[in-house]
């Protein structure tokens, strides 16, 4: 390991605020999620092992705070400002798979309530997140892996001009089966200037 992930951070550009995520987040993110149920299934992750299920939230949160303070692993909380000046629960963006060394690479993975869809807000997280990575942590390549059929998180790969890489067949457990993805990526020379100007920020 050559480098390691300052943590706790916390990104802040208008509205949008990427935060820890923290037990105390157990409520908003369960209802929103209990909400949002049939527009997450389609792309959530499974256990490929049922007998085994998926970790609480708190051992979610756990898990995540360990990964984070080994340096591979930034867990965001997606939250946005309303017009009240209360910072909402909104989502989720998980910096996970961090690799130094001579690869200096991450993996972004991402969810959002479908109230907040279409707000810009995952591409100002997704950019944010990116942009912490390459200019304050010196990480040279950030990666997404989206299903095909995932037309809204396609369009943030291509908003935010990340590069399409081709399908990786039967890349994650999603919804209860080995599914194909979509890898896009984006390496700091091609975004010399931040991943936030491109959105015009």
């Amino acid at each position: 390991m050559w480098g390691v992930a300052s943590w706790p951070v916390t990104l802040e550009y208008g509205p949008v605020i990427l935060r820890p995520l923290k037990n105390r987040d157990k409520q908003s993110w369960q209802e929103v999620r209990a909400r949002n149920r049939d527009w997450l299934q389609p792309w959530d992750a499974t256990n490929p092992q049922p007998s085994l299920g998926l970790p609480s939230f708190r051992e979610m949160v756990r898990s995540l705070n360990e990964q984070a303070r080994a340096g591979s692993a930034l867990p965001f909380a997606i939250t946005v400002r309303d017009d009240d000046g209360v910072a909402r629960f909104a989502g989720q963006l998980t910096v996970s798979n961090i690799i130094w060394g001579s690869a200096m690479m991450a993996t972004a993975g991402y969810w959002v309530d479908r109230a907040r869809a279409g707000q810009g807000i995952v591409p100002a997280a997704l950019a944010m997140a990116t942009d912490h990575c390459f200019q304050s942590l010196g990480l040279h390549r950030m990666e997404i892996n989206i299903r095909p059929e995932n037309g809204p998180s396609l369009r943030v790969a291509e908003k935010l001009g990340f590069r399409d890489e081709g399908i990786r067949k039967r890349y994650l457990h999603i919804n209860g089966d080995w599914a194909d993805h979509r890898s896009f990526a984006l390496t700091a020379e091609e975004v010399p200037g931040g991943l936030l100007s491109r959105l015009g920020y």
